[in-house]
């Protein structure tokens, strides 16, 4: 059941990055005022943001500051609350543990306390991750599937996903999780591997790169599309009662798959300007068949992905033959 939407409030932590900004787009288009989390000091411009930063209202608070949260909170009594601000490229929690575990972390306990003191009746949603599973114990993965967080963000997501049961138990609070697994778009920046090979083949095919080097073709990963990932987000505070989700594709593409996709979209062999290294394969604690079933989003939020793995690469790829064109 989805309420009626009548000059409703949302804050939004992380506002500035993929999903924060297309979530910012969805509910300015129903109607939502947005208030947007930025670091302070953060004065942008914010990319990702551009077409609609006229519209957003933006507060400078230290996500770690409980009580200038609180003040936040209090001042701009939201209806809902979506908490997408921690660090996003797994990889790099390796080199920021600490940092990793005070955002994704501590942060969402700050912020599960800054509501709970200031606006108790808010729904709060809470981005978890499909890296809480880590190695998983069973496949495909439910919201029921044990965790077994592998990576410093894995284990702080997973933190982050029992202190939110916890304050729903506790104080009956409306906080939801949604147990994302890989979406992507082109705001994401070229760390991220999606990214990374559609940039490879749009510059290759435009003469403006002669290769793209890689790890592990082998490995698999369930992609889906961030617009759609972000639906999903907004689908959960509308139900009467507060539950965790998995989104996800339920479909496992190898990142070889991915690299012949974008390079035929491209007309491209990609075996022509593909090199495979070694020392970008990652270690042991690397996440393995990570595949989610959504058959409870489907049918409790009425979810399913739009945009399938094809049409995903496609146009990743399109958005950077559009950008580095414009750019020369």
């Amino acid at each position: 059941m989805i309420r009626a939407m009548q000059s409703r409030r949302a804050l939004v932590t992380g506002i500035a990055g993929q999903d924060g900004s297309l979530l910012a787009e969805l509910l300015l288009e129903r109607g939502y005022e947005v208030s947007g989390v930025v670091r302070p000091g953060a004065h942008g411009p914010f990319a990702n943001l551009a077409a609609v930063a006229d519209r957003i209202h933006f507060v400078e608070v230290d996500l770690l500051d409980q009580h200038g949260l609180g003040d936040a909170i209090a001042d701009f009594a939201p209806d809902e609350i979506y908490n997408l601000a921690a660090p996003s490229f797994v990889p790099r929690s390796w080199d920021e543990p600490v940092a990793t575990a005070e955002f994704a972390a501590v942060g969402a306990t700050a912020l599960l306390e800054a509501v709970r003191r200031h606006c108790p009746a808010a729904r709060l949603y809470q981005a978890s991750s499909s890296e809480i599973f880590g190695n998983p114990l069973e496949t495909p993965q439910t919201e029921e599937t044990p965790l077994s967080p592998l990576t410093p963000y894995g284990v702080a997501k997973a933190y982050a996903h029992w202190i939110v049961r916890s304050y729903r138990l506790r104080y009956g609070l409306h906080v939801s999780s949604g147990i994302l697994y890989n979406h992507e778009s082109p705001r994401r920046p070229l760390d991220f591997l999606p990214r990374k090979v559609a940039h490879g083949a749009a510059a290759i095919s435009l003469g403006l790169q002669q290769e793209l080097v890689l790890g592990s073709l082998d490995a698999r990963r369930d992609w889906s599309y961030a617009g759609d990932s972000v639906r999903a987000m907004w689908l959960m505070l509308q139900q009467p009662e507060p539950d965790d989700y998995i989104i996800a594709s339920g479909v496992l593409h190898s990142v070889g798959e991915l690299v012949e996709t974008a390079f035929a979209h491209v007309g491209l062999d990609w075996r022509d300007h593909v090199r495979v290294d070694p020392a970008f394969v990652r270690g042991k604690a690397e996440l393995h068949d990570l595949v989610g079933d959504a058959t409870k989003a489907r049918a409790r939020l009425g979810w399913a992905p739009e945009v399938g793995f094809e049409q995903l690469v496609q146009l990743l790829v399109d958005a950077d033959l559009e950008w580095l064109r414009s750019a020369g």
